[in-house]
């Protein structure tokens, strides 16, 4: 068995098995394939024999060369997943991974912006593109973020079969996991307005939003039309399009939502990650308090 042999097996069980997203495969099969190049690897047994010991020195010659926390972490996960995998295709009686730890990651908090720099986004974005029809689709997919809290990766993904929009809209989440989402009418009629500026016909099975050739939008897209639009309007880099999901989470839970519904709406796996929005919104009644209140003021 080659060396791609293992490669091929390992996406298809990620892909297929698994079925992680795009981005998680293709950063995973990267990290595989490091592995086995840097470890002369090329069989199933070879790699199910790797050690802790081993593990670390790979990972540290990989932190040398600038890893960040956040990556090594994400690494180790792939790798770890890696050799499990391996470790089961050997025929291993356990195929648990290495004990490793990760490094530590501070996780920080969110930061969400407020409903009228949300709004002020998705209406700079339109101003300031080259084409009416641009404009019209940048303003739809940021008003998907941020009144249906989808993520960008799900508004790319939708096709000319959503069309036309209805008050709810069935989202294929991470692994392929679907969800309904409520779409409010000020979404509902950005979209409609895109689609039918857009100058290329809309099929069923097509990309909904399109790039300036026709082909599917990609990310890059959106995240540089945001960018040149918070700089106008003076906010600041966190004011992202995944932000806007944020926003949307957080601006929910501010109003009363409770956290069973937010998970449901945002499609989180767990209670735990939506709960990071509890504290979101405890740190921005903080900041009030400290604005407000008479002794923060003396």
């Amino acid at each position: 068995m080659s060396r791609a042999d293992l490669l091929a097996a390992w996406h298809d069980h990620l892909a297929l098995g698994l079925r992680r997203s795009h981005h998680t495969v293709r950063a995973y099969d990267k990290a595989a394939e490091r592995l086995l190049t840097r470890m002369g690897l090329s069989s199933w047994d070879a790699v199910a024999e790797i050690t802790a010991t081993r593990l670390r020195t790979h990972l540290a010659s990989r932190r040398a060369e600038g890893l960040s926390n956040a990556s090594a972490a994400r690494e180790l996960s792939a790798l770890k997943g890696f050799i499990a995998f391996a470790r089961t295709q050997a025929g291993h009686a356990v195929s648990d991974p290495p004990r490793l730890r990760g490094p530590s990651i501070k996780k920080g908090l969110p930061r969400p912006v407020t409903p009228d720099d949300a709004i002020g986004l998705a209406d700079a974005v339109e101003a300031l593109a080259a084409e009416d029809w641009i404009g019209a689709r940048d303003r739809a997919v940021l008003l998907l973020l941020y009144g249906a809290g989808m993520r960008i990766a799900e508004a790319l993904s939708l096709t000319g079969s959503a069309l036309p929009l209805g008050e709810r809209l069935i989202v294929s989440g991470k692994g392929g996991k679907q969800r309904v989402v409520p779409l409010l009418p000020i979404v509902r009629e950005a979209v409609a307005d895109y689609a039918a500026r857009c100058p290329y016909p809309m099929a069923k099975d097509d990309a909904l939003f399109r790039g300036a050739r026709g082909g599917p939008l990609s990310q890059g897209m959106i995240q540089k039309a945001t960018a040149r639009a918070r700089k106008v309007l003076g906010l600041p880099d966190s004011a992202t399009p995944h932000a806007l999901r944020h926003s949307f989470a957080t601006h929910l839970l501010g109003a009363g939502a409770d956290l069973r519904s937010l998970q449901e709406l945002l499609g989180h796996a767990s209670l735990g990650s939506t709960q990071i929005y509890t504290k979101v919104d405890a740190a921005r009644l903080l900041d009030t308090y400290r604005s407000a209140h008479p002794r923060e003021k003396d």
